[in-house]
């Protein structure tokens, strides 16, 4: 028999998305534009820093999954595993607040120096990543082991993500609207708030562990190796790889008009700072609010056709909004609207599938930090991909901050519209070919 995720039980696993949520649009869509406008750091410049320390970020992901497994591995009864995986999470918070708040202020002394703003740039950006990668593995592990069929799973993700859209919707108001050190505040009351409801929601039940004694233990060298192993044992399940082929096409897709969107409200629609907190608050509302629909949804098309009608949608939307020029703000909040709508399935559905493939090769309660290691992985990939390809690439072309020479607006257009629909379109392909295609 399936079990049956109470409301209670959603809003209480899922909060702790609302923190990293919270992080995660400061950290990939205002950070670039801030240091570019308020420091004075040139786009190629920027886009290096932060595709280095992203890329260093990103390569220790898989460790950190591999190492939330051991927590419930050396905790050895099962009533111990989830509350050392709760004190990990706890000091996870911590780092990662204390770095956001380091990360948004640099000293005084040192702003007058672009190499020394850098550095504290790479320095705070590092902590803070590391620290959210570090809670989010464990956190999404977490739901993953919570099994449950289909739409049981999709339920776990649509609780976390939901309320991780919750979180996204006021950090895209607060820092307008109330400064950053207030949105540094309420980071650390959302972070309190969510591992306290973690902490009283629903536990994985491991199984079992049998008492057997084991006259030839294993020498170091073999455990060092069956480490390894595991390390890499999701890139050895043929659904796995599928999956994360269409995942970070996709992701890639998503994470360049995310990086650029400032920039594109700015320059390419001239529209006023006060609008941007509406062009955000519209695309995170009407994700969160499609989340039940594409729920709907599943239960009729199955989670990957379903992921594939919000790639579609995504794609017909931003064609129309590469037509929208200056003045363009009614227009461009039903483009973020509709995206939002097809932002819903991103969010939902993907990490829902991969609980399937890790029940599908035998894996739960045993991998599922390995398995969301590289997924962090390859989510962060996308973004320094988007970062540190579209910035430069955007300088050298000729398009810089606050610019109005039509050809550099038309070279902003053709990066934050066209590109993510040529790989939106390529992602629609590979889910149709690899997986859609192979589902009954």
């Amino acid at each position: 028999m399936n079990p049956v995720l109470t409301w209670q039980q959603g809003w209480r696993y899922g909060l702790m998305g609302l923190p990293l949520a919270f992080v995660a649009l400061p950290l990939y869509v205002l950070l670039p534009n801030h240091y570019a406008r308020e420091f004075g750091v040139s786009l190629a410049t920027l886009g290096a820093v932060l595709v280095a320390v992203r890329l260093f970020d990103t390569l220790i992901d898989p460790l950190l999954g591999r190492w939330a497994d051991n927590l419930h591995q050396r905790s050895g009864a099962a009533d111990r595993a989830p509350a050392t995986v709760l004190r990990w999470a706890a000091l996870a918070a911590l780092l990662l607040c204390s770095g956001f708040g380091l990360l948004f202020f640099p000293p005084v002394a040192l702003q007058a120096d672009t190499t020394q703003v850098l550095l504290w740039l790479g320095a705070t950006l590092l902590l803070t990543t590391v620290a959210f990668s570090a809670l989010t593995i464990l956190h999404q592990a977490w739901g993953a082991r919570l099994g449950g069929d289909a739409l049981y799973r999709s339920r776990v993700v649509a609780w976390r993500e939901g309320l991780g859209l919750m979180g996204v919707i006021v950090a895209s108001i607060a820092p307008v609207a109330l400064g950053l050190p207030a949105t540094v505040t309420l980071l650390v009351i959302a972070s309190v708030g969510g591992w306290l409801a973690w902490r009283s929601g629903p536990a994985p039940q491991s199984p079992p562990v049998p008492q057997v004694q084991n006259p030839h233990p294993k020498p170091l060298a073999a455990k060092t190796t069956e480490g390894a192993s595991a390390l890499w044992l999701p890139w050895k399940r043929s659904q796995f790889r599928q999956l994360i082929s269409v995942f970070m096409v996709n992701g890639i897709a998503s994470a360049i008009p995310a990086t650029l969107l400032l920039f594109f409200v700015q320059d390419r629609l001239q529209a006023p700072a006060s609008t941007e907190p509406l062009f955000l608050g519209s695309y995170f509302v009407c994700a969160a609010l499609s989340i039940p629909l594409w729920l709907k949804v599943v239960p009729r098309l199955g989670l990957a056709r379903t992921w594939g009608l919000g790639m579609l949608l995504s794609v017909a939307v931003f064609v129309f909004a590469a037509g929208l020029g200056a003045g363009d703000v009614t227009e461009f909040v039903i483009v973020c609207a509709l995206s939002g709508v097809a932002l819903g399935t991103d969010l939902a559905l993907p990490a829902a599938l991969l609980a399937g493939v890790i029940q599908h090769h035998g894996d739960q309660q045993q991998r599922e930090g390995a398995y969301f290691g590289w997924w962090a992985f390859a989510t962060k990939l996308n973004l320094a991909l988007a970062a540190g390809v579209a910035l430069p690439v955007l300088g050298l072309l000729g398009y810089t901050p606050g610019a109005t020479d039509p050809d550099a607006l038309q070279t902003l257009t053709f990066a934050y519209c066209l590109l993510p629909c040529a790989l939106k379109t390529l992602a629609a392909v590979l889910l149709y070919f690899l997986i859609i295609r192979k589902t009954p």
